[in-house]
């Protein structure tokens, strides 16, 4: 494959497709998007004529593609990755990766067993205010952390007929906001001790979870990761509390906001975040701050180093054992909010290995 351009088929067409995956590849040169698989063809809108429209089911398999992405409904990923890998494709999985571990588990020796690359679109992972609070709890000498605070909210305070909307398998806000807030946190802190939950139906109608609290219990540390659909009025994105200094992160990242206008990576001013982060030391400044830029983000990093992982240039940017031990989380917190009880990661010990082996390289 070296020079040629790596050949995507995306399966399904809705909001993260749309805004998200097309945009990002078209920014990686060595990527062309060559398929669309749908069940609603005549839904689909693309510049680019030479594009194909398919079924789901051909997306997956067809000879002509190298990399399948599976941006479909969530209780669909399993099934349509599991016939990617089977015919020999790279895969990368829109969040979250399986409705069940078990399902991610299987997934991950599938990959192991092919000898391809699987990767959860874990594309946060390149925000701005992730990065900027990752890199002030690097080079700001907190302390030891105590209190990490990650808050992800929206305001929808009506309830969509959308099947996230339902109590179907990685239906609810949880699995639908949560592997954000949980992959960051997995990432700087690795495997809690325990897991407490709490979820809530909050607006009139909801029929599934749209209000989380998550505690993650390292020790004396606490992660408190939190989101909501009703949320008329944004407060803080993260508050970190370490034994020396405090920092705050407000305003949450902007690349939303900027693809949905049309900006792409690589415009001016893509990424850049107006909302700098501040420091409190309240023993050489009592009372007072210190501005932190915002680090700048950039989400088509994912798709960069998917590239460089299929042309063994690099590595994975999220390998199957980070997307297992996330699946056990999200599964510990619900049971969690379900049985009222600190639930442990149900994660064998090769498995936790693997992952802070790979949680490492980043």
């Amino acid at each position: 494959m070296p020079g040629e351009k790596i050949r995507v088929a995306i399966i399904g067409y809705g909001f993260v497709t749309q805004h998200f995956h097309i945009p990002l590849l078209a920014s990686v040169p060595g990527l062309q998007l060559v398929a669309i698989g749908t069940q609603r063809p005549g839904q689909i809108r693309l510049r680019d004529q030479t594009v194909q429209i398919l079924s789901p089911e051909q997306a997956a398999v067809a000879n002509q593609f190298d990399l399948v992405i599976v941006a479909s409904v969530n209780e669909s990923h399993f099934r349509f990755a599991k016939l990617a890998l089977e015919a020999g494709k790279h895969v990368v999985v829109e969040k979250p990766f399986t409705p069940t571990l078990s399902e991610a588990r299987e997934l991950a020796e599938l990959a192991r067993r092919h000898d391809r690359h699987l990767a959860v679109f874990q594309n946060r992972r390149w925000d701005s205010d992730y990065l900027t609070v990752r890199d002030a709890i690097r080079n700001e000498n907190l302390g030891d952390i105590v209190h990490f605070e990650s808050h992800i909210d929206r305001y929808a305070p009506n309830v969509p007929k959308a099947w996230r909307e339902e109590p179907v398998p990685a239906g609810g806000t949880w699995f639908d906001l949560g592997p954000h807030v949980a992959d960051q946190a997995l990432l700087l802190f690795g495997l809690p001790d325990t897991v407490i939950a709490s979820f809530a139906q909050q607006r009139e109608g909801a029929r599934t979870d749209d209000w989380f609290t998550v505690i993650l219990q390292y020790g004396r540390m606490r992660v408190v990761l939190r989101g909501a659909q009703l949320v008329p009025g944004f407060g803080v994105r993260f508050l970190v509390h370490g034994t020396s200094r405090s920092v705050l992160k407000q305003a949450q990242d902007i690349q939303e906001t900027q693809l949905l206008a049309g900006m792409l990576p690589g415009d001016p001013g893509y990424g850049i975040d107006p909302d700098d982060a501040y420091v409190y030391d309240p023993l050489s400044h009592p009372g007072d701050r210190r501005a932190v830029h915002a680090t700048r983000g950039d989400q088509s990093q994912f798709y960069v180093q998917v590239e460089q992982a299929i042309r063994g240039k690099g590595a994975n940017p999220v390998p199957p054992s980070e997307a297992v031990a996330l699946m056990a989380l999200l599964e510990a917190a619900a049971c969690s909010a379900s049985e009222g009880r600190a639930v442990a990661l149900s994660l064998t010990e090769e498995e936790r290995a693997a992952f802070e082996r790979d949680r490492r390289t980043h």
